[in-house]
């Protein structure tokens, strides 16, 4: 699998940053020592971790070369490191670990979260945003085009139907690790414009793994029967613009 495309997940830059600003605006911590930020991608919100807490040393976290890179173009103090999510580690204790948009893509959630949870100090926080839209048009439409196209079984092992459970799980996951969790879920009504903006928008995000698998043929029509699906899901309004809804479940927890 190819590695993240920085420009075409910008796209829709503001509208991908709001549950990212709503996530800070929740943490109740004053001034901690160590930030973590895992899947920091291009480090946008990790500057303004740095903006909100400007005396801790703030480290952002990710697995994708390309995404690092643009981090240069950020003039902050932040520290970056290249690592897998997958087994990564703070080098000390961490007051605030957070996470927006990244650990969906990761499996095992029962023993990733409470790793994650062992490398935070007592009193420390996690704070963490993942999408939740996997039972939307969006993104049913993208399980439903692998099934019935001739890519079947190739793409299978890459497609991530529900990878975020309920509410419920996180809870019993974490809950005894916690002293305190505050979780909640978001409904963005995100308003597009383009002719294919969902398009577009998952192009950014669940589409890549898929699309990197095939040749160019096969991602022309792989692409032509999802955008016929999500066309009918997702008219255009009088105006030409789109609406998508897309929900986003919240995490907050106090160890």
């Amino acid at each position: 699998m190819s590695d993240w495309n920085p420009t075409q997940y910008l796209r829709y830059g503001s509208e991908r940053l709001r549950p990212a600003l709503d996530l800070i605006s929740r943490i109740q911590v004053e001034s901690p020592d160590s930030v973590y930020d895992l899947g920091c991608g291009t480090g946008t919100v990790t500057g303004i971790l740095q903006e909100r807490w400007p005396k801790a040393k703030i480290t952002g976290v990710d697995s994708s070369a390309s995404m690092l890179e643009r981090t240069r173009d950020i003039e902050t103090g932040v520290y970056w490191q290249h690592a897998d999510l997958n087994d990564w580690q703070p080098e000390s204790l961490a007051d605030v670990v957070y996470s927006n948009a990244a650990l969906h893509w990761l499996d095992n959630h029962g023993q990733l979260f409470p790793r994650i949870i062992d490398g935070i100090k007592p009193g420390g926080v996690l704070a963490i945003q993942m999408p939740k839209n996997f039972s939307a048009p969006s993104h049913t439409s993208i399980a439903d085009t692998v099934r019935e196209g001739p890519w079947r079984e190739r793409l299978a092992p890459f497609q991530r139907e529900q990878p975020v459970a309920e509410p419920s799980y996180y809870y019993d996951l974490i809950s005894q690790m916690s002293s305190s969790i505050d979780m909640w879920e978001t409904t963005y009504m995100h308003i597009l414009e383009g002719a294919n903006p969902v398009v577009e928008w998952t192009k950014g995000t669940m589409l890549r793994p898929l699309l990197d698998n095939l040749n160019n043929e096969e991602a022309e029509a792989f692409l032509k029967l999802y955008t016929e699906k999500v066309a009918k899901a997702y008219p255009h309004s009088a105006n030409g613009k789109t609406v998508l809804p897309f929900k986003r479940l919240f995490i907050i927890a106090v160890k």
